[in-house]
């Protein structure tokens, strides 16, 4: 009788630990949710080219971003940052390229580049921010 009764408080105690481990899941979750919204962690900078300066005049802007970032998250940090209506994001994974300087070979690193579209009459200063 004795071993049935620790038994049930051994199953009791896993219990408690699994709830315990879910809301704490749950509650990191939110948190990394919340954290991963700020723009700076999903935007690096503005990649300013010719290419790029041209695509502005007809509303698309170029941004490298981190390799983890998506389109979506993509989307919400520009909305925030520079306060305009994003309609279309799309990205490209630029790879990294071989270089070889005389005897030394090595790699160029690749990064992760995202075309935004703003709404018609909607524009981003970059060289301000």
């Amino acid at each position: 009788m004795a071993i049935n009764l620790f038994k049930k408080q051994e199953e009791e105690k896993k219990e408690v630990v699994k709830t315990d481990s879910k809301k704490a899941a749950t509650k990191t979750s939110k948190v990394e949710f919340e954290k991963n919204s700020e723009a700076w962690k999903i935007l690096k900078f503005p990649h300013i080219t010719e290419k790029a300066a041209a695509l502005a005049d007809e509303n698309f802007y170029v941004f490298q971003v981190f390799p983890q970032s998506n389109k979506v998250e993509i989307k919400k940090a520009v909305e925030n940052e520079y306060k305009v209506n994003v309609v279309d994001v799309k990205i490209v994974n630029i790879p990294r390229k071989k270089i070889q300087r005389g005897k030394i070979s090595g790699f160029k690193n690749g990064y992760k580049k995202a075309f935004i579209r703003l709404k018609p009459g909607q524009k981003i200063d970059i060289i301000a921010k």
